[in-house]
């Protein structure tokens, strides 16, 4: 196993700290069940790298594990964060701790643009704070998947000169296609999308030249290391977040590689998890901050994603296509994407609501039978698929947003559910209120404000007005496709969002699961190899790996519910919903079934946690560095 970073805090050396995050780690073969082999240590080592060959070519397999390193000190000395410093002092039992005025959760778009603009702050106002970003993929990027069609309204705030400095942002959309399926035909309607002057881009590329944009100012981030705590003083307030320990055992015993887990202390936290954020939602129910503002219940949905190379003669860059209808039916909400990137490649994904009745709809299967739509295979012919990935997005918009400050910190970005439902967008809003919550660290810590002020901005914002314009969309489809249509065409073209009156979510994902007698069991086509595919080739194709040798990160509550309440009243769900195959139910000893949960399949996508009809299985953060490694995602 390559060496931890934060736990090289006692080594003799004295390197300089670095960033190096650059150069992504890719495994060999992606593990698709819980007995397969796991790679063995040296396919992890660490191979020093800082630059990106290129922003547009999937970068190299090396990886790179930062290392800190500092003299030996004694037991018990604080060296504390003065002057933007990074200090280091002992930490809660035998974990070590490293001190900064702001540490932040996630190299995504909102982590990454608080990081910046605090930054840019201390330039301008000749102040000194110490940043660092912690991040769980192997590399800035990895853990990153979206659509993408991107709208520059942040970036454009946050780094004017972004057109001239190399960010790989070059295809603007050059058309915007709105299509009703049937499942032979499809219907063009008014695209209502408005995507005049975006792009379309890969967002884990985006954010990589983001992170090199945040280091240039002074960021440190440190991939590899998964946050899996906060911290908390005496008086309850947020000081920090401990890292998992790593080199542990499935049995729970310490393997050779056993390295402590380390705190990270601030005077100001921010989690920028992403959606359904571990930490995050640990906060938001332990602070109860949905109730301080009446906020409603979160909705989701999933999304699957393919990236393929297809034929010079069918590839029109900047091309933009949505459907809604076949394959799903006219009660289940969702929709496909299709997007023309640069060099031949294409985006296309399938996104479905997680409010979806029917135990025996399978999200994966429903993707692979898209795929062969009359107007969409013939596009897909010849092609090659280059990635492919999944991940659950926050769908309920400006109802749905909890209060977003607790004493000694704030959750930004998609962990506090900025997505813009009906442009299909959350990358713009949750790097604007990663900026709002670095512009409020910075007064909190340099002119004596307070986090609230993140609070107030985010209500005086585009973000708030743009969310609560769009508000009724969402809500309104709990009706049927039809009735969603004609209500959010009312919305949008008659009374442009200012109608007066505010519709609620219907239930939570997990109880809208209907009972399995309800519903006729769907039987879905085989896969032809071609444009449709078994998981465990999508596995593969997902770079996913974790360590096989460590505890399982998905915890049933209760290990009865799956065979006494699951299997019997909705099917086994979990064997249908999950996107990777993580969940299976297998015969057991007496001739019945028994669920086995393959972790290490695992995308990070979250389904299980919202969609389990018992909210039985709790997702929590694997040893650092697990998961897919997306390159062009």
């Amino acid at each position: 196993m390559y060496r931890s970073a934060l736990s090289a805090i006692t080594s003799k050396s004295r390197r300089p700290l670095r960033s190096p995050f650059f150069s992504p780690f890719r495994a060999e073969t992606p593990i698709i069940s819980s007995v397969s082999p796991s790679p063995g240590p040296e396919s992890r080592l660490p191979i020093p790298s800082n630059r990106f060959s290129s922003f547009r070519d999937p970068p190299s397999r090396a990886s790179f594990a930062p290392s800190i390193c500092f003299p030996d000190l004694s037991p018990g000395l604080r060296r504390r964060v003065v002057s933007g410093t990074r200090g280091l002092c002992g930490g809660s039992g035998d974990r070590e701790s490293l001190e900064y005025d702001v540490v932040i959760v996630g190299a995504g778009p909102a982590g990454l643009s608080a990081a910046i603009r605090l930054k840019q702050m201390c330039l301008e106002r000749n102040a000194d704070l110490s940043v660092c970003v912690l991040e769980k993929g192997p590399e800035v990027g990895a853990h990153i998947i979206s659509g993408n069609v991107f709208e520059p309204r942040a970036l454009d705030e946050l780094i004017p000169q972004w057109r001239h400095e190399g960010a790989p942002i070059e295809v603007p959309v050059s058309s915007d296609k709105f299509w009703l399926l049937t499942e032979n035909h499809s219907l063009q309607l008014p695209s209502p999308f408005d995507n005049k002057g975006n792009y379309v881009i890969s967002l884990n590329q985006l954010v990589r030249w983001m992170a090199m944009k945040a280091e240039e100012v002074g960021v440190e981030i440190y991939p590899g290391f998964a946050a899996s705590e906060i911290l908390y003083d005496e008086n309850h307030r947020v000081i920090g977040v401990a890292t998992n320990d790593m080199g542990v055992a499935k049995d729970g015993s310490k393997r050779e590689t056993f390295q402590r887990g380390v705190e990270l202390k601030g005077r100001v936290t921010l989690l920028a998890e992403g959606c359904r954020g571990s930490l995050s939602e640990k906060m938001i129910r332990a602070h109860k901050l949905r109730e301080k503002v009446q906020g409603q219940h979160q909705t989701y949905a999933l999304g699957i994603k393919e990236v393929w190379e297809i034929e010079e003669g069918k590839h029109k860059p900047g091309s933009v296509l949505h459907t809604m209808g076949w394959p799903l039916d006219m009660k289940t909400y969702g929709g496909s994407f299709l997007y023309h990137m640069s060099n031949r490649q294409i985006a296309i994904g399938l996104v479905i609501a997680l409010n979806y009745h029917n135990p025996y709809l399978n999200p994966y299967d429903e993707f692979q039978k898209f795929k062969h739509h009359p107007a969409i295979k013939p596009l897909l012919m010849g092609g090659t698929v280059l990635e492919y990935g999944a991940r659950t997005l926050n769908e309920g918009g400006f109802q749905s947003i909890p209060y977003s400050v607790v004493p000694g910190g704030a959750i930004i970005g998609c962990s506090a559910g900025f997505l813009d439902v009906p442009k299909i967008k959350g990358t713009h809003t949750a790097m604007k209120s990663g900026m709002l919550a670095g512009e409020a660290a910075f007064r909190t810590l340099v002119e004596g404000a307070t986090m609230e002020t993140y609070w107030d901005n985010l209500k005086k914002s585009w973000i708030w007005e743009d969310l609560k314009r769009a508000r009724n969309y969402r809500p309104a489809f709990k009706y049927g496709l039809i009735p969603g249509l004609a209500f959010s065409a009312l919305e949008r073209y008659v009374f442009r969002g200012r109608l007066p009156l505010t519709l609620k979510h219907g239930k939570p994902d997990h109880e809208a699961t209907d009972i399995a007698s309800l519903h006729a069991p769907i039987q879905y086509p085989k896969p032809d190899g071609q444009i449709s595919f078994d998981v465990p080739t999508s596995l593969y194709r997902s770079n996913t790996n974790h360590e096989h040798d460590q505890p399982a990160h998905l915890h049933l509550r209760d290990s009865t519910v799956p065979e006494l309440v699951n299997l019997p009243l909705y099917a086994g769900p979990e064997s249908r919903y999950c996107p990777a195959r993580v969940y299976e139910y297998t015969p057991d000893e007496n001739h019945g079934l028994k669920l086995h949960i393959n972790a290490q399949n695992c995308l990070h996508c979250k389904a299980c946690d919202i969609k389990d009809p018992r909210q039985n299985i709790k997702w929590t953060v694997p040893e650092g560095g697990g998961g897919p490694g997306y390159t062009i995602m």
